[in-house]
């Protein structure tokens, strides 16, 4: 028991006295980066699923 209490009071020392921690701001800059990001690879999955299936009904008109 005793070694899960240390462990645990090491890593509350650490997430307090070791970890830096982005201001506001960065973290608001980053978030705006993972949107757009996130943004840009919907639309281009959108795109190769209406593309893919765009291709197969064609590939299924030529056989039915």
């Amino acid at each position: 028991m005793g070694k899960i209490t240390l462990y645990i009071k090491d890593a509350l020392n650490e997430l307090i006295n070791k970890t830096t921690w982005p201001t506001w701001k960065e973290l608001q800059n980053s978030s705006i980066v993972v949107l757009i990001a996130s943004f840009i690879i919907a639309i281009l999955i959108f795109l190769m699923d209406i593309s893919f299936e765009n291709i197969m009904k064609l590939i299924y008109s030529m056989f039915y």
